[in-house]
């Protein structure tokens, strides 16, 4: 006789938090970006579970908005996107690991070749039969991964190297696309318009999402923007694009504390009010960060409930933290409040716990349940 599958599904109704995840804003965002790019083509970053959001769903919502090039980081990141875009090009940032070769040109992925003991195996594997596809990443002044100028000068003196490596793209990144006023970034676009000359006939690529504001002459072939797609900021001054990711907990008690005591793990926070005091079912564990709290000498972040901003009281713990709403008396037990989202931007809770969009996004935890809008 079979058995029922006795694992209880996750909902909303039995978690502590949840994500809502806009697919059409993602898919729009996108679409956005594409404008500004002109007539370079616009693929997307989705590495690191496209920012946390899924890689699936947001790699599928993508290709239906017209996206055909993919950047991931690992292999296996690459093996999933491939799962909902059959027909996509898929680029391995890291590069290649070693012997792993022929398992890129089975799934179908390129790695980003980035270093001369990369391009050796590389082209080993292809002078044995292997017909794979890959990316020759050049460093214009990161310094982090790449081939030197010098060595891509020397590479580019091999009339054969393109058509024998099966090298389909040549790339580098911005380290300040952020900064537009950063020295930096011109210094990279002539670095990189001289690559452009080594290897005439191969697309190249240099601009993120900050690359794209820069300008057009940092679009050349290629750009691939990663946080501006998900509604995060992405250069000095300019506001977001639409918000992608919704984070939401709910309200699991309510309590007074008398002004003088304190809150939390340390006593780090003393109320210097009598304070009602809401706790969230939500803290490190699902990726908001402990650095976000509140002490004595530093405010934290804030959320938002019935349109009204809450601060942080205390240190966030593992799995809960704790909010002051004393001048919110509607709130009441089981009401979800708004981490961050349209009301509370992610660069500002970013800001709070002393890091950046990014990293808030791709720490996002595994007890959030997650609802899609959009088609999926």
């Amino acid at each position: 006789m079979e058995q029922s599958d006795p694992t209880p599904v996750q909902t909303p109704a039995t978690t502590g938090n949840r994500l809502t995840i806009d697919l059409g804003a993602l898919a729009r965002n996108w679409q956005a970006l594409a404008a500004q790019a002109g007539t370079a083509e616009t693929a997307a970053a989705v590495k690191g579970n496209a920012y946390g959001i899924g890689a699936e769903p947001a790699a599928r919502a993508l290709s239906r908005a017209g996206c055909r090039t993919f950047f991931v980081a690992l292999p296996e990141e690459g093996f999933e996107v491939r799962a909902v875009a059959p027909e996509a090009t898929i680029y391995v940032l890291n590069g290649l690991a070693s012997g792993v070769a022929a398992a890129h040109e089975a799934g179908n992925i390129r790695p980003v070749i980035g270093s001369l003991d990369e391009l050796r195996e590389w082209s080993a594997y292809r002078a044995d039969g292997g017909q794979g596809h890959a990316a020759l990443h050049v460093d214009t002044g990161m310094n982090r991964l790449g081939v030197t100028f010098a060595e891509a000068l020397e590479l580019a003196s091999d009339r054969g190297l393109t058509e024998r490596l099966g090298l389909t793209l040549v790339m580098s990144h911005l380290a300040c696309g952020d900064t537009p006023a950063h020295p930096l970034n011109a210094r990279q676009l002539a670095t990189m318009q001289d690559v452009h000359a080594l290897f005439p006939g191969l697309p190249v690529s240099l601009a993120n999402t900050a690359g794209i504001a820069l300008g057009r002459d940092y679009h050349f072939n290629l750009v691939r923007p990663g946080i501006g797609l998900y509604g995060g900021p992405y250069i000095e001054g300019e506001p977001p694009l639409e918000t992608v990711v919704t984070a939401e907990a709910r309200i699991i008690q309510i309590r007074d504390v008398p002004a003088g005591e304190t809150v939390g793990y340390g006593a780090a926070q003393t109320m210097a009010r009598p304070c009602r005091i809401a706790i969230l079912s939500t803290g490190y564990a699902d990726g908001y960060h402990r650095s976000a709290g509140a002490t004595d000498g530093h405010p934290g972040a804030s959320v938002v409930l019935h349109g009204h901003r809450a601060p942080l009281v205390g240190r966030i713990s593992m799995d809960l933290m704790a909010i002051d709403v004393t001048d919110i008396p509607a709130a009441r037990r089981g009401d979800w409040v708004e981490l961050f989202g349209p009301n509370m931007p992610v660069a500002e809770v970013a800001t709070a716990a002393r890091t950046i969009s990014y990293e808030l996004l791709t720490s996002l935890g595994g007890r959030y349940a997650r609802h899609y809008r959009g088609a999926l």
